[in-house]
């Protein structure tokens, strides 16, 4: 349960510095993500997942 709470307070640094650093790019970013489709927005959510899940298996093997 420890490495979950770390695991999201890490996802909502790398999120916030993002946006106090580069707010102009992730407003274009965000535009941008209206023009996609459901279906393109799917399966690269499903390609991030699962190489999240990878990069947490691996480690959990070590």
């Amino acid at each position: 349960m420890r490495e979950i709470i770390v695991a999201f307070g890490l996802f909502l640094f790398i999120e916030g510095a993002l946006y106090a650093l580069f707010p102009t790019k992730m407003r274009n970013m965000l535009e941008k993500l209206k023009l996609m489709k459901d279906s393109q927005l799917r399966f690269g959510g499903a390609i991030f997942a699962l190489v999240g899940f990878l990069i947490i298996w691996y480690m959990k093997v070590l």
